[in-house]
């Protein structure tokens, strides 16, 4: 599938603000969200829709509305500051979640809390987390949901490494990847540069 960065002007504006690490908390999850409301008006682009019947003040006609339901994922926690900014412009989207954590022997991740709607094997699926360092959580999360039977997966962050794109790129190839910027490389302890610093401690506020 396609790696499709998102790089329109009041989305590099507003990321410029959460790069920033003199940006308050407040003002950092503010412009998450927007960025998250922005890519999800390009990311909709091409969603199916239906013909459906309805009645205007007027007169019946025939319009349109979104064929197959929504579901954002957000990876617990960072994700979660993405899912409201998107919901704004899919309010009827449902939200499940996954929780990872490392393997300390093994590495890999682990699941530790998984939620979903009922529909979600027929639903087109947004995974969400802000940043796709090495794409070891990202890539996780997309085999659980497949192995629960989701087909239609898209992945959505923030910021990415080159890394996490190819690791994304070689493990799920039927997965659409939207960033909103690739950045540089990843330094010696796994953190994207230039980057933003770690997003669930600039979310939250935790240390």
């Amino acid at each position: 599938m396609s790696f499709i960065l998102l790089d329109h002007p009041l989305i590099k504006h507003k990321l410029t603000l959460i790069r920033n690490k003199d940006t308050k908390m407040k003002d950092f999850y503010q412009n998450v969200e927007e960025i998250a409301g922005l890519m999800a008006y390009e990311i909709t682009r091409n969603f199916p829709l239906k013909e459906v019947e309805i009645s205007t003040p007027i007169c019946s006609t025939v319009q349109h509305e979104l064929a197959l339901d929504v579901v954002i994922v957000p990876i617990l926690r960072a994700g979660l500051g993405m899912v409201e900014g998107i919901r704004r412009m899919v309010p009827t989207a449902k939200v499940g979640f996954i929780g990872l954590y490392r393997n300390e022997e093994t590495l890999e991740p682990c699941e530790y809390y998984a939620k979903f709607p009922e529909t979600i094997t027929k639903s087109i699926v947004l995974v969400v987390d802000p940043m796709l360092a090495t794409g070891g959580s990202a890539s996780a999360a997309i085999s659980m949901l497949k192995m629960r039977g989701c087909k239609d997966i898209r992945y959505i962050g923030l910021v990415g490494a080159p890394e996490g794109v190819e690791l994304l790129q070689k493990k799920h190839p039927d997965v659409d990847i939207y960033l909103a910027a690739l950045d540089k490389k990843l330094n010696e302890n796994g953190y994207i540069v230039p980057g933003l610093g770690d997003c669930g401690d600039r979310l939250f506020g935790t240390k």
